[in-house]
């Protein structure tokens, strides 16, 4: 009885954990951690003179300086003791709780090289450790990892909607600007001319404008837009839009984002986006749509795109962290438990971390480190179930081996993998 409760007492010390890093051992080849060690450190920044959409009136403008608080994770000097916790607020806004990783806070940077730059643009609303687990895991391949906290969309401070529209793609660019001007040892770190944007949701959104798809007149006009048509800024085809384009982003992931549900798109601004992009998402997300995602992906003409799909996974298909222990318990002022904004009701959100974690490699060696190499992960059967496993005596793929590269044996299960070329 003593040991059963000791036992006990031990797992739900390791849940209070919070653990944002595990992978599974049926997690496909990518999806392990790399050869860095992976520091992390908190920086402020401050977008002067901006829009400030909030206070906003029919008759007046305001401007104000827009604090945006970055989380940035980074290749650390060799040898630097792994592990690290992170403070961070729940969805309803409120309750604080300690997330687990492998980053070490405040690591000195590894010297001797550059590496590519990938800003991490989280939903409405979120935070800068919804996708933390995708910020270590690619720092520890090479990568400099930027998470955003974009104010007036964070659980904390989740202000008019309007607001999210017109800052998300600036909010982004700006950090990119941030992070090519530190100066210091993790400023000598930074090859920010060799971007990419991983966006959730509404971060996906802001990634897809600035990367070139302009919205269409009709959701500047939309009750739910920013006020005075201020969202014609990212009009497409307009002059502001076009340069807001920016020759250093080389590759974009969007998971679930939001906007064709609600036209923000047509197939013209769609056809505007040029930089490669691969699109996450799950079969049954009934908050950006499924179906609308899918729009994306066949109107988005003008670069190669993939499509990732989970089935009958929901709107939080492999964005988000594991939900928090403490995030399953009812609090006053949601109408659900805090769990179900980080949760899928089929999918184990581990086993989606793992899957996003391997594209997304996969993908990003591609388009920032010009590894063909990783090629053979994004050349599949469409249907996963649809591979063939078959090795010959020896263990070695025979002709007839179609199975998801990368997917150990009977793992390859419940995905759909499509790509299309540009022009397609």
């Amino acid at each position: 009885m003593v040991a059963a409760m000791l036992g006990t007492a031990l797992g739900q010390a390791a849940l209070a954990e919070n653990q944002i890093s595990m992978v599974r051992s049926d997690a496909p080849e990518l999806a392990a951690f790399g050869d860095y060690t992976v520091g992390v450190q908190t920086r402020r920044f401050v977008h002067a003179d901006q829009v400030d959409i909030i206070n906003t009136t029919a008759s007046e403008t305001p401007r104000y300086d827009r604090p945006l608080t970055v989380e940035i994770w980074y290749p650390a000097r060799s040898g630097t003791p792994q592990g690290g916790t992170y403070r961070a607020i729940l969805r309803d806004g409120k309750t604080e709780v300690t997330l687990s990783g492998r980053a070490a806070r405040d690591a000195p940077p590894h010297t001797g090289d550059a590496f590519p730059l990938i800003v991490i643009s989280h939903g409405y609303p979120g935070n800068r450790f919804l996708m933390s687990h995708l910020g270590e895991n690619l720092a520890s391949k090479g990568y400099v990892t930027v998470s955003i906290d974009h104010t007036d969309s964070t659980y904390s401070d989740q202000g008019a909607f309007g607001s999210t529209l017109y800052h998300r793609p600036l909010d982004q660019r700006f950090v990119i600007d941030q992070m090519a001007g530190l100066d210091g040892p993790l400023g000598d770190i930074v090859d920010a001319g060799n971007t990419a944007v991983i966006g959730f949701s509404m971060g996906g959104y802001g990634a897809l404008v600035y990367g070139g798809a302009g919205i269409t007149p009709a959701a500047v006009e939309a009750s739910w837009s920013a006020p005075n048509a201020l969202l014609e800024r990212h009009l497409s085809g307009s002059e502001s839009h076009e340069a807001l384009i920016d020759a250093r982003v080389k590759a974009i992931v969007a998971i679930g984002p939001w906007g064709m549900n609600a036209d923000i798109w047509d197939d013209v601004g769609l056809a505007g986006l040029q930089k490669p992009l691969l699109l996450i998402a799950g079969s049954v997300d009934d908050v950006s749509v499924y179906a609308a995602i899918r729009q994306i992906f066949d109107e988005t003409v003008g670069t190669e795109r993939h499509l990732l799909t989970f089935e009958n996974a929901n709107h939080n298909a492999a964005a988000p962290i594991p939900a928090p222990v403490e995030s399953w318990a009812p609090v006053d002022n949601l109408e659900f438990a805090p769990a179900e904004h980080y949760s899928d009701p089929v999918w184990d959100t581990v086993r989606m971390n793992n899957i996003a974690q391997h594209f997304t490699t996969a993908f990003l060696d591609i388009h920032l480190k010009q590894d063909v190499s990783r090629a053979r992960f994004l050349d599949l059967v469409p249907q996963s179930s649809n591979g063939v496993f078959a090795l010959d005596d020896a263990g070695k793929e025979t002709a007839d081996h179609t199975y998801w590269a990368g997917f150990p044996a009977r793992t390859a299960a419940g995905l759909r993998f499509e790509t299309k070329a540009k022009d397609q």
